[in-house]
């Protein structure tokens, strides 16, 4: 059925795609202080700006998962180079506050087209034995952009660079997948039944779906809750945080190049369960150690955090398949609301911590270093919960499997 598709060609638009969405990251990231300085934002504004992002993802996310086979990839990919473009010519000349909410959003929801567009996409374009490799191939671009973009912008910065003029580098990788997709045929679905609304409701209201719902909740707030703050746990522990982050990102992107044979070795079940003991032991060695030993545990979070998003994603594809786009969507949209909706809850925790060593007289770098470490210490239930889920989950996937032999 999809024997005359340009694989190649939809493929590698489709990593230029999430190269975008990695440098929205990174590079919206780097200009946050030049764009609270230059409009006058406060540190709660900037927040608010922020929120924008991961509320525009989640909703186009839904929303390309209900439309993917009434529509087709083509034109949800049109809707992505077209809010892209619109969000990176906004934010330029954006002109203050009001202005950065909306351009955010426009970005936030040209990322998540990508993601509603290219995971179901990419499983239709390959069979079972080459999901997973395609998969782990495809979302190595989002860490592998943002150590990119995190350069790029660290030297944009450094020379002197507008945060217009790193603005502008988004629409180097917008262009390009753009020419890529550009009269292309995008494949049809392959799995029977998919393409309707109501099975893959369905589908998704099966015990497995609603567990790996659950699953992905954790996942992503173990991948992105570290990540995001720690510049401000880690900041007083003698480690520079730009090297972890660089070090965790640069981890997971060489990884995930790997996602095929390693999953062939261990297992779906398996991958998933070892990379949560991994990313426990991780961010317990982040809450204890100080100096040059944060770098390896930098190394062994990255290692726990790598496999995981894709191979959720291909777990949906592979073991639950008639949910089709929309199962693979929302799957990715509950990672996307959980990581927003826990960012409260650690900054709450920070910000408690820091209150309490306070009063106990901690002051200066001593203080920040004990609220960072209590808090990563909080953070350690999110791999914790993982670890009992995916327990659960190998032992209930082993015993199905014997269950289908012994029919």
């Amino acid at each position: 059925m999809n024997e005359n598709i340009n694989r190649s060609a939809l493929f590698n638009g489709s990593c230029l795609a999430i190269i975008t969405t990695a440098f929205s990251f990174s590079i919206r990231a780097g200009i946050l202080p030049q764009l609270g300085t230059e409009f006058g934002l406060t540190a709660e504004q900037l927040g608010f700006i922020n929120s924008m992002f991961f509320f525009g993802f989640p909703i186009s996310m839904i929303i390309g998962g209900l439309v993917y086979h009434s529509v087709g990839p083509k034109i949800i990919m049109q809707v992505a180079v077209i809010t892209h473009t619109l969000g990176i010519l906004l934010t330029i000349y954006a002109g203050g506050y009001t202005g950065l909410l909306i351009s955010t959003f426009f970005i936030g929801f040209g990322n998540g087209c990508t993601e509603a567009a290219c995971n179901p996409m990419i499983a239709d374009m390959y069979d079972d034995k080459k999901i997973n490799k395609m998969l782990g191939r495809f979302h190595m671009w989002f860490p592998g952009g943002i150590v990119l973009g995190s350069l790029i912008s660290k030297f944009m910065t450094d020379a002197g660079s507008t945060w217009q003029t790193q603005i502008w580098i988004l629409m180097i990788p917008t262009v390009a997948y753009a020419i890529l997709f550009y009269g292309k045929a995008f494949p049809k679905a392959h799995v029977e039944g998919v393409t309707s609304i109501s099975k893959n409701f369905k589908a998704m209201l099966s015990p497995l779906y609603i567990f790996i719902f659950c699953c992905m909740a954790m996942t992503a707030i173990t991948e992105f809750g570290p990540n995001q703050w720690v510049a401000v746990v880690l900041s007083s522990s003698g480690a520079d945080a730009m090297i972890i982050l660089a070090l965790t990102f640069g981890v997971m992107t060489i990884g995930r190049i790997f996602t095929g044979p390693v999953v062939d070795k261990l297992g779906q079940t398996g991958v998933l369960l070892g990379g949560a003991f991994l990313a426990a032991i991780g961010i317990y060695m982040f809450s204890t150690v100080t100096g040059p030993i944060a770098y390896l545990a930098a190394v062994i979070f990255g290692l726990g955090v790598c496999f995981n998003w894709p191979v959720i994603i291909a777990v949906v594809a592979q073991r639950v398949p008639v949910s089709g786009a929309l199962g693979m969507s929302i799957v990715g949209g509950v990672g996307m609301f959980s990581t927003s909706i826990f960012q409260p809850f650690i900054g709450s925790w920070i910000d408690s911590s820091t209150a309490v060593h306070t009063a106990a007289g901690l002051t200066g770098d001593a203080l920040q270093l004990a609220a960072g470490q209590d808090t990563l210490v909080k953070m350690l239930w999110f791999p914790c919960i993982l670890i009992v889920l995916f327990t659960i989950f190998y032992f209930w996937q082993k015993k199905a499997v014997v269950a289908t032999k012994a029919h």
